[in-house]
C-alpha cells in the first residue's frame, strides 16, 4: 500500500509524521509545545546538511555544489574528456573513474570499442583517474564498492548513478556537467525539495527490492510528485531491509525523474562498509529531530505485491497478481498504449502470449546495477535450484554486477545452481538494459530485473519491421516464472527457503587489474586515440535574431532520450559526434536527419557569406514576410537552424547526445511544453541551444515551418524570460509566445557563445 499525502509533512524523532494540513499547528504545539519554523524545519533533513555541506556558494537557495568523486562508462567519457581537453583540461581535480560495462560486448564498428578502451587508460595515466577494464564491473556497483561514502557526493554520466541507501547523494547527469567537476566549476541548481519516503512494515517473503521500487514508481511518475526533487527514505520500515535490498529499490528512484536520493544509515550500512574494507567511508545519518518535507510517500512494506511493469515504461505497472487475473483486458490496454509510443507504425500484440489461460514469456535476464546485486542471485539461485528452464523457447541469462559477486556466487555455490536449470552466466555488464545484449526474437517478450523498458531497449529496429518488448520484474518472480518454464509466476506462490548466505568481499580482483592512478597524472603520457574518436565540430555562437525551421513535431505525451537518439548499437558511434548524429531520431521521426541537415546547409552557406536564401524558396519568403514588420533583418545578423518541438522530452537517460546530436545538425533549439528531467534541460543548454517552453494548448506551427525568434541574443543577456516569436504563415507572421525559464548567469553565456567549449575557450583566453 502506497499513499501520497496532499501536503507537506513534517518529521518528528524520524518516527511520526504530521501532515502540513489545518491541524498541523495545533498537534506541533501540542507535542512540542511551539510550532517549528518551516523554513527552519528544512533545514534537518539529510539531504539539505549534505548539500550544505558541498555548496561552494554563501547562498543555500541557489547552490554551487562541488562532488567529491566523478564516475562514467565508456560510451560517456571518450566524449567529456574531449570536451574537457578542448576547454583546457590539465589532470581530473578529484577522483574520476573510468568503468567498461557498456561498450564490453557489442561488436559494432571493428575495433572501436576496444580503442576507447584503451583511450580511458591512457587518459586515466595521463590526467590521474582510475581506469576498470572490462567485464570487472558495472559502473554503479564499483561504485557502491569504491567509491561510496556516507554523506559524500557522487555525479555520474549515467542516469541511475544513485547510492542514497550507502548515505551518498549521487546525481546522474549529461557529460557537460562532469566537464566542469574537471575544470573546477560548480554544479549549480536550485535547492531542491525534499520528499520523505517512510517506509514501514517488512516486506512479504518473495517480495523483493524490484517489486518496492515499481509500486512507488507506479505511483509518483505521471503526477510528477517527485520530479526533480531528492527523495529521503525514513522510518521503521528501513530497519527491515538488508542494504542490498535497500540498493535494489534505491537505483531505480531515477525512474521517478527525481534528482537524487539518500537514506537513513545504521549498523547495517556500518556492516557494508567494513566488509568492504572501508569502515572509515560510515557515519550515522538521519533527519534532525524536527524535518519539515515537501511530501510524503508512505509505503507499507507488508502490503506490496510482487510487481511487473509492461511494455513500455516503467510506470507502466500491475502486480502480477491482478495481471494474471485480467490477462485479456490488461493486455489489450498495454497494446492500446504501446501503439502510442510506436506511432501507430508497426503491429504490437502481447495477447498472442497467453497460453492456455496464463501468459507466456520467452526471455528472462536478470542484470546490472539493479538486478546483478548478491542477494538478488543468491535468492533466485534458491527458487531455481534443482529445476529446469525447459528446452523450449524460454531462456535465462544472468549477469552479476562486479567480478567479486561472481566469485563469491562460485565460491557459494550459486553459480551452479544456475548452470544445472540451463541458464547462462555471463561477466559484469550493462548490455542488456540498453539493447547491446540478449535481443529477443521478433514479436519476442523479455522479463527482466533491469532499469528500464522504454522502446527498443531491447534492442529490436522499428524501422526495420522488428518489434520485440521488455517487462520489468523482480529477479525472484523472473526465477519462478523460469521453474515454470516461462510461464508468469509470482515469487510469493513457492515456498522457497532463502538461504541468505554471507557476503565476503574480495578486493584482490580490483587490486590486480584496475588501474588507479588518483593523485599520480603523468603529463607525459601520450593519449590513444582510435580511428573512431572525432572531435566536436565548431560551433556558431548565437546570433542577433534566429530563424528556426521545424524539422520534427512529437505529440506523444513523454519522449525519452531513447527516441531522441537510440541506445543499443549506436552506442558504439559515441566517440564520433559526425556519425553518432546520422542516428537522431532513428527510431521516432526517420526524415529528421535529412529535413536537419537541409537547414543546416543554409546555414553554413551564411556562415560562408552567402545569401542562403538563393538555395531554398521556403527561406526566401520567410525572410521577405519577417522584412515586412523587421526592416533590420538579414542573413548577417539572423542565424538559421533547426528546432523540433516534443510534449515533454528527456526522460531517461542521462545521455547529451540526446542533445549534442542535435546540436550536431545544426539544432539551436527545443520546444516543449515541459521537459521530463532537469539533465536534459541542462544537456541543451550545454550545448548551446535555446531550451524553449510553449505553454499554450494549439502549437502556432507546423511540420517545415519557419519561426522566427527576434532580439534573442539581446534576450538571454538581459535575462529576458518571456520571448515573442513568429510563426511564418502564407499569410503573414502569427505572434506567439516562448518562455526561457531560470537559467544562471554562466548558462545564459554558454548559450550566447554556442556551447560549452565555446564558453570556456572564450574564458580561458580572457
Amino acid at each position: 500500500m502506497i499513499k501520497l499525502m496532499k501536503h507537506g509533512a513534517y518529521l518528528l524523532n524520524g518516527t511520526e509524521l504530521i501532515e502540513d494540513d489545518n491541524t498541523a499547528s495545533a498537534i506541533l504545539e501540542n507535542k512540542l509545545g511551539t510550532v517549528p519554523a518551516k523554513e527552519e524545519a528544512k533545514k534537518n533533513t539529510m539531504a539539505y546538511g549534505i548539500l550544505k555541506e558541498h555548496n561552494t556558494s554563501d547562498n543555500m537557495d541557489k547552490l554551487k555544489i562541488k562532488f567529491d568523486c566523478l564516475t562514467s562508462h565508456d560510451i560517456t567519457f571518450v566524449g567529456i574528456i574531449q570536451t574537457a581537453r578542448a576547454s583546457g583540461l590539465t589532470e581530473f581535480p578529484v577522483p574520476y573513474v573510468l568503468t567498461n560495462c557498456h561498450n564490453s560486448l557489442c561488436a559494432v564498428g571493428g575495433t572501436i570499442n576496444e580503442d576507447d578502451h584503451m583511450f580511458g587508460l591512457s587518459c586515466a595515466k595521463k590526467y590521474g583517474g582510475v581506469y576498470v577494464p572490462p567485464h570487472q564491473a558495472v559502473i554503479h556497483q564499483y561504485a557502491r564498492e569504491m567509491l561510496s561514502g556516507c554523506g559524500k557526493m557522487v555525479l555520474g554520466s549515467d542516469s541511475h548513478t544513485r547510492y542514497g541507501a550507502l548515505g551518498t547523494m549521487a546525481c546522474g547527469e549529461g557529460g557537460p556537467e562532469l566537464v566542469k567537476q574537471l575544470l573546477n566549476k560548480t554544479y549549480d541548481i536550485t535547492m531542491p525539495d525534499v520528499v520523505a519516503i517512510y517506509l514501514t512494515g517488512k516486506p512479504e517473503k518473495g517480495v523483493g527490492p524490484q517489486d518496492i521500487a515499481l509500486a512507488i514508481i507506479g505511483e509518483v511518475f505521471a503526477n510528477g510528485y517527485v520530479n526533480n526533487k531528492v527523495m529521503e527514505f525514513v522510518g521503521d520500515g528501513v530497519a527491515n531491509l538488508s542494504v542490498d535490498y535497500r540498493i535494489g529499490v534505491d537505483v531505480m528512484t531515477t525512474e521517478t525523474t527525481c534528482l537524487s536520493s539518500i537514506w537513513t544509515t545504521d549498523d547495517q550500512v556500518k556492516d557494508f562498509y567494513e566488509i568492504h574494507g572501508r569502515k572509515e567511508a560510515y557515519k550515522e545519518l538521519k533527519p534532525g529531530k524536527v524535518a519539515y518535507y515537501s511530501g510524503v510517500v508512505y509505503v507499507d512494506l507488508s502490503k506490496i505485491k510482487p510487481m511487473i511493469a509492461m511494455p513500455f515504461h516503467p510506470s507502466n505497472t500491475y502486480t502480477i497478481e491482478e495481471l494474471n487475473a485480467n490477462l485479456e483486458d490488461i493486455l489489450a490496454d498495454v497494446e492500446k498504449k504501446a501503439q502510442i509510443s510506436l506511432d501507430n507504425k508497426i503491429p504490437f500484440t502481447l495477447r498472442d502470449k497467453i497460453r492456455n489461460g496464463r501468459l507466456y514469456v520467452e526471455q528472462g535476464v536478470i542484470a546490472g546495477c539493479a538486478g546483478g546485486g548478491f542477494e538478488n542471485l543468491c535468492d533466485a539461485a534458491d527458487i531455481l535450484a534443482g529445476h529446469s528452464i525447459g528446452a523450449d523457447e524460454f531462456s535465462l541469462s544472468i549477469y552479476p554486477a562486479s567480478q567479486p559477486i561472481m566469485m563469491e556466487l562460485v565460491k557459494n555455490g550459486a553459480i551452479a545452481k544456475f548452470l544445472e536449470t540451463g541458464a547462462t552466466v555471463r561477466t559484469a555488464f550493462c548490455g542488456p538494459c540498453f539493447g547491446a545484449g540478449d535481443v529477443p526474437a521478433n514479436r519476442g517478450l523479455s522479463i527482466r530485473h533491469s532499469t528500464r523498458n522504454f522502446p527498443n531497449r531491447e534492442g529490436s529496429k522499428i524501422t526495420n519491421g522488428q518489434i520485440a518488448s521488455v517487462a520489468l520484474m523482480d529477479a525472484r518472480s523472473i526465477a519462478a516464472t523460469a521453474i515454470n518454464k516461462g510461464y508468469l509466476t509470482p515469487a510469493t506462490d513457492l515456498d522457497v527457503n532463502f538461504s541468505k548466505p554471507k557476503y565476503f568481499f574480495d578486493r584482490t580482483i580490483y587490486d590486480n587489474r584496475v588501474y588507479n592512478g588518483v593523485g599520480k597524472p603523468d603529463p607525459s603520457v601520450p593519449i590513444k586515440f582510435g580511428p573512431g574518436i572525432v572531435d566536436w565540430p565548431s560551433m556558431t555562437s548565437l546570433t542577433d535574431h534566429l530563424m528556426l525551421r521545424v524539422v520534427s513535431v512529437i505529440h506523444d505525451p513523454v519522449t525519452t532520450t531513447d527516441e531522441l537518439i537510440p541506445s543499443g548499437e549506436t552506442s558504439s558511434y559515441r566517440s564520433n559526434p559526425l556519425g553518432l548524429a546520422e542516428f537522431t531520431l532513428s527510431r521516432k521521426d526517420p526524415e529528421y536527419v535529412g529535413r536537419a541537415k537541409a537547414v543546416q546547409s543554409l546555414e553554413k552557406k551564411r556562415e560562408q557569406g552567402e545569401n542562403p536564401s538563393d538555395a531554398d524558396e521556403t527561406l526566401r519568403n520567410a525572410l521577405e514576410a519577417v522584412k515586412k514588420q523587421f526592416a533590420d533583418v538579414d542573413f548577417a545578423n539572423t542565424g538559421i537552424g533547426s528546432t523540433i518541438y516534443a510534449v515533454k522530452p528527456g526522460d531517461g537517460s542521462a545521455r547529451e547526445q540526446a542533445a549534442s546530436c542535435q546540436k550536431v545538425l545544426g539544432g539551436w533549439a527545443n520546444i516543449a511544453k515541459e521537459y521530463a528531467t532537469k539533465r536534459y534541460r541542462s544537456n541543451l543548454i550545454n550545448w548551446g541551444m535555446l531550451p524553449f517552453i510553449f505553454k499554450d494548448q494549439e502549437l502556432p506551427f507546423e511540420k517545415d515551418e519557419y519561426i522566427f525568434v527576434p532580439n534573442i541574443k539581446k534576450a538571454v543577456k538581459d535575462k529576458i524570460s518571456e520571448i515573442k516569436a513568429y510563426a511564418i504563415k502564407p499569410e503573414g507572421l502569427e505572434e506567439f509566445t516562448l518562455y526561457l525559464g531560470e537559467m544562471t548567469d554562466d548558462e545564459r553565456q554558454i548559450i550566447l557563445d554556442g556551447c560549452l567549449i565555446n564558453f570556456y575557450r572564450e574564458s580561458n583566453a580572457h
